[in-house]
């Protein structure tokens, strides 16, 4: 099973351009990003810049209109990702207990959806869908 461990940072929504982690903080991480690939559970992994260096797309009336980062509303917002593969959920949320994270934050786990959880109707019109993805 694939799960995303998404990262949310309180604070990050309001961080300025060019914000970056401190040196400290990112030793710990590699050490448990070496854990996860150690353990063979690793797919990918990445960091993402604040949402002042971002845009958002919305389609209101079914029209893109286009709006740069920061969000002014915006109470959470994604710092990076973990993509793992794992049996279970309870794996999932056992390697998310394990991650050097601040008090300020969180990780959401989310199961990654498989062709095989939809049914024939949803396959058929995903057909292809499986080759844009790529191996995992």
């Amino acid at each position: 099973m694939r799960f995303m461990m998404l990262v949310i940072p309180k604070g990050y929504e309001k961080a300025p351009p060019g914000t970056v982690p401190d040196a400290k903080a990112v030793e710990a991480m590699m050490k448990y990003n070496e854990a996860l690939q150690k353990a063979g559970v690793l797919l990918s992994l990445e960091g993402l810049h604040p949402p002042s260096m971002g845009a958002r797309v919305s389609f209101a009336g079914g029209k893109p209109t286009v709006t740069d980062g920061p969000f002014i509303e915006t109470n959470e917002v994604l710092g990076g990702y973990w993509m793992i593969d794992v049996k279970s959920k309870d794996e999932a949320i056992a390697w998310a207990s394990r991650c050097p994270m601040a008090d300020n934050e969180i990780i959401e786990i989310r199961q990654v959806q498989e062709m095989s959880d939809f049914p024939p109707d949803v396959q058929q019109a995903a057909e292809g869908f499986t080759a844009m993805q790529g191996p995992h």
